[in-house]
């Protein structure tokens, strides 16, 4: 676990305010009769605007190599979509929006889900619990508490609902790399993991299914989907661990912390 400077710091809040002006503005983007191809290449040129450059494009696990510049998942993918040119949003689809940005060799990491026109009522819950889950695990992100509190936090307003959380993918420390430790899964005990530390930067990032937790992969060895076809959920935030409590680093340029994360 890392303990940052007030400069690394400073580097760190910078890097997130990227990442989510990239992702505020794609957001603003979906529509339907959009491919996933060309959203992705508008995040490009959004990262490169901005002075920033992608974090996900060429990351290399193994001889596996990510090709796209943002993670894009429609619908029963929960992470790790790649653009294509034959994915059209239509009405009633959700995507996930994941951008992960280098600026000043620091990371910023962000992800939204977001509807595409109008979606089923159902869909809208799982959109809205997922958001809240995230803001619960954001709040018991606080000096001295374990990773597990976030964990618990997490667990208990997805499945109180009714949803499953992943458990094949969590959320991580980061910095100077996309995936530091600790790691932060969305399950857990209260007492469970490492205590936080002021000045530790965290990704909370709490991916949800309607149905079971259980996930598959895709043949282009990164797309991991929903086993039983459900609708998934994926929302996160880059924030910082100080004295005063947790603070959200990923808002965008001019904007103003979501008025959700202020409620108690």
């Amino acid at each position: 676990m890392i303990v940052r400077n007030e400069q690394q710091m400073k580097s760190i809040r910078e890097a997130a305010q990227v990442a989510a002006t990239v992702l505020d503005r794609m957001c603003e983007l979906v529509s339907p009769g959009m491919n996933t191809y060309d959203l992705d290449q508008s995040g490009r040129c959004f990262i490169d605007e901005l002075g920033g450059e992608s974090a996900c494009y060429k990351y290399q696990i193994g001889s596996r190599i990510y090709p796209a510049y943002t993670c894009l998942s429609v619908n029963d993918e929960v992470v790790h979509g790649i653009g294509s040119i034959d994915r059209v949003l239509k009405v009633g689809d959700v995507i996930s929006i994941d951008v992960c940005t280098r600026y000043n060799g620091y990371i910023g990491d962000n992800c939204r889900t977001v509807p595409v026109g109008s979606v089923e009522p159902d869909v809208q819950r799982l959109l809205d619990v997922t958001e809240e889950s995230m803001y619960a695990g954001i709040k018991a992100a606080r000096r001295g508490n374990r990773v597990g509190k976030i964990s618990n936090a997490i667990q208990r307003m997805v499945e109180d609902a009714g949803f499953s959380v992943i458990r094949d993918f969590v959320g991580h420390g980061v910095g100077k790399s996309l995936h530091e430790e600790p790691q932060i899964p969305n399950f857990g005990r209260p007492g469970d993991g490492p205590k936080l530390r002021e000045g530790v930067v965290l990704c909370i990032e709490p991916m949800v299914n309607m149905g079971r937790h259980a996930v598959k992969m895709l043949g282009d060895g990164w797309t991991a989907l929903s086993a039983d076809g459900s609708v998934s959920a994926h929302f996160e935030h880059t924030i910082i661990v100080t004295g005063e409590g947790p603070e959200i680093l990923s808002v965008p340029f001019g904007k103003e912390v979501p008025e959700l994360a202020l409620k108690d």
